[in-house]
């Protein structure tokens, strides 16, 4: 069922919150998915029915993951997954994530993905259940967030303050996600599909990674999108291609098309044989981009389309963020003596809003996670010097928006007393990962803990060149590159070495993959496998050989592109050797954070259930 107007609302009797009486929609920063009440009662009643023995597994699993709670390595415990579309978060929606966790996550922490989401691990079923209709009460919905959906509808984190967007697309990324989200053809999809909206060229929202994207574009003073379709990382990266220079947005052309390409993806049985290569982009892969165009310009001839009502006037995410931005401080603090510290912030983290006198500031959270206490202070922080909202990045970040020039020094002060006030966002010290073993069914190595001995090694290494800077490490527990690995400059994923009857976790690398200025490009993978303790060493040697061997200005992936792979392969060659099991090299056999001897341990992940 469509989300309700306030007027039509006036009309349906029951409950607000019910499959009878839906959400009104307001567009009111972070309500973007209407809630149904009627989906937590169900949830609560599926799975006491499961805890009894009285529902199969896989159905529940499959009920389960449309709720977007998705099971563990660890038996009995489960990860809620909540979608923020295109990454906004409220103050009180932050509270309400202190609250929940708080209450109910046993790790006492929240985590910002690379998908704009936050999830949360380790939470008992049960209690999982009373998480997500907690936060539902602050507009939070956790609806598809697993499963083979449309997945968290992720967005430029600056869309409406850059400088150089054509036009601001949260409107229109606002009226596709209420569109897809419960829509008969997304509940059941040979697998998840991914979108992006972005606002310009310089395609902040990494379009070229995903299942579709939308570009911003105008035409004769028409608003459309360039949309491209079938892109993806994992065991089969892929660049998306083009589908359609223009495709229209205010007539709804984008939600239309949009609905082929999945209705004719919905329809490959062939996909659903294999789940772990049931992705769009194997179908532009097999057939190609001008095959898929051929037959949506077939399916649009289809009955269907008569049926929908594509006009996204009554769906779109109206809301003037600057009408709420504050004024002009009465008073404002200042930097005493020694400037460093701030003008190293304020270069990296504060970037100018199109808008005069005002600026973004961006929060560097280390590994993506908040604590309780950390989410109310940034909430306060929002309250006091934003517009009313933040949004989290692609980059495990998050972006306060609407920050007065005047001010800015006083949120870094407010931030470095939450231990959030670090510079080099997006920089090299803000390394990027998934949770890895420490959670995922999927993962062979842990991400986490590899993510901070190299944090570690870079801010001991003290970078202060501004090439080297610019240089992006990602690192994956699997290869399936939840963190992005594939368009690091060097990013690595888990695997494993062989000794006897040992096993070593270890890393295998990538170097020279990028997703800057508006094209994406996949590292080249290096022949050889690192044991996971000597990763921070071999980066360390990357960087020293970057800055000692290239020529005046030469970026890390034009010297890599000169110099090759098998130079990057000859820098670390010795680390790469296997060791012998013995007192001396027992700690080569333990992965990161980890004090027992490692082994393989892989579930299947239930995206493919």
């Amino acid at each position: 069922m469509e989300p309700t107007s306030v007027h039509e609302q006036s009309k349906h009797p029951g409950k607000l919150g019910s499959l009878d009486n839906p959400e009104v929609v307001q567009d009111v920063p972070g309500h973007v998915i209407p809630i149904l009440e009627r989906e937590f009662d169900d949830f609560d009643t599926e799975s006491t029915r499961f805890l009894e023995g009285e529902l199969d597994e896989t159905e529940f699993i499959k009920f389960r993951l449309r709720q977007g709670v998705y099971g563990q390595r660890q038996p009995d415990v489960q990860m809620v997954r909540v979608k923020l579309p295109w990454g906004q978060v409220s103050p009180e929606q932050m509270e309400t994530f202190a609250d929940a966790i708080e209450r109910y996550v046993p790790l006492r922490k929240g985590h910002v993905t690379t998908r704009q989401n936050i999830q949360v691990h380790h939470v008992p079923l049960p209690d999982a259940a009373a998480y997500i209709r907690m936060i539902s009460a602050a507009g939070l919905s956790s609806r598809e967030g697993c499963g083979n959906t449309m997945r968290n509808v992720t967005g430029d984190p600056w869309a409406g303050v850059h400088p150089d967007e054509v036009f601001d697309p949260t409107p229109y990324a606002g009226a596709y996600v209420r569109y897809f989200v419960r829509h008969p053809t997304t509940q059941g999809m040979p697998r998840k599909v991914k979108t992006s909206f972005t606002g310009s060229d310089a395609d902040r929202a990494i379009s070229g990674i995903h299942d579709v994207a939308f570009i911003a574009k105008e035409r004769d003073g028409v608003r459309g999108f360039q949309m491209l379709v079938g892109g993806g990382t994992s065991i089969m990266a892929r660049v998306a291609p083009v589908l359609y220079d223009f495709v229209e947005a205010d007539n709804g052309d984008y939600i239309k098309v949009t609905e082929a390409v999945l209705r004719i993806f919905d329809r490959q049985e062939w996909l659903r044989v294999n789940r772990a290569r049931a992705r769009i982009k194997v179908f532009v892969d097999k057939y190609g981009i001008d095959e898929l165009r051929a037959q949506v310009e077939e399916e649009l001839k289809g009955d269907w389309v008569a049926e929908r009502d594509f006009d996204p006037t009554p769906k779109l995410f109206v809301h003037d963020e600057e009408a709420n931005a504050p004024a002009v401080p009465a008073s404002y603090g200042s930097p005493n003596g020694d400037l460093s510290e701030f003008e190293a912030f304020r270069a990296a983290n504060v970037l100018a809003q199109r808008q005069e006198g005002f600026s973004t500031v961006q929060v560097k959270i280390t590994r993506g996670d908040l604590t309780p206490e950390q989410f109310r202070g940034l909430a306060a922080i929002m309250r006091e010097f934003t517009g009313g909202y933040a949004r989290t990045t692609v980059h495990q970040n998050l972006l306060l928006r609407w920050v007065r020039d005047e001010s800015v020094y006083d949120v870094w002060t407010r931030l470095k007393a939450l231990d959030l006030g670090d510079a080099g966002a997006d920089e090299v010290s803000d390394v990027i990962s998934c949770p890895g073993t420490d959670s995922c069914k999927l993962g062979i190595t842990s991400s986490m803990g590899l993510n901070a001995a190299v944090k570690e090694r870079i801010d001991a290494m003290d970078i202060q060149d501004p090439l080297t800077k610019r240089i992006h490490i990602k690192m994956s527990g699997c290869p399936n590159g939840c963190s992005q690995h594939h368009i690091a400059n060097i990013g690595f994923y888990g695997a494993s070495i062989r000794v006897g009857d040992k096993t070593i976790p270890a890393s295998i690398p990538h170097i020279g993959g990028h997703y800057e200025g508006g094209t994406v490009g996949y590292g080249a993978r290096l022949r050889l496998r690192l044991p996971s303790k000597r990763v921070p060493e071999a980066v360390e040697r990357w960087i020293r050989f970057y800055e000692s061997g290239r020529q005046d200005g030469e970026e890390f992936n034009a010297f890599a592109e000169r110099v090759g792979t098998r130079a990057f392969e000859d820098q670390v060659r010795e680390l790469a050797m296997p060791a012998e099991f013995n007192l001396e090299n027992m700690n080569l056999f333990m992965d990161w954070t980890k004090n027992v001897p490692f082994e393989v341990i892989r579930g299947e992940g239930e995206c493919a259930v």
